[in-house]
């Protein structure tokens, strides 16, 4: 697996513009295909996406592979992504899954 961090400095361009920009975590396959991912918004809501938990109201997973060339200036490890997880309280998930 590999863990990426990258900071999104756009706005959603739906109605919830107002939860400000986001940082996105990825953790994906050795293809770059999605395995689960967050957002972390400005105002503090995050959501949690992955292959139980795909799309809701409020998006979906990454449904298309990272170009990893492009992604990796923003690589972190896998340590520092479950440390986000675990701190999650998603807003579009009841109870979070186990990191």
């Amino acid at each position: 697996m590999k863990y990426f961090k990258r900071p999104w400095d756009e706005l959603r361009g739906d109605e919830f513009d107002d939860w400000g920009t986001a940082v996105y975590y990825f953790e994906v396959a050795a293809d770059g295909s999605p395995v689960r991912h967050m957002e972390l918004y400005e105002n503090g809501n995050s959501l949690l996406y992955d292959q139980s938990h795909a799309e809701d109201d409020y998006g979906m997973m990454a449904d298309q592979p990272l170009d990893l060339e492009e992604f990796a200036e923003f690589e972190i490890t896998g340590t520092e992504f479950k440390r986000v997880l675990k701190g999650l309280a998603p807003l579009n998930r009841p109870t979070q899954p186990p990191a």
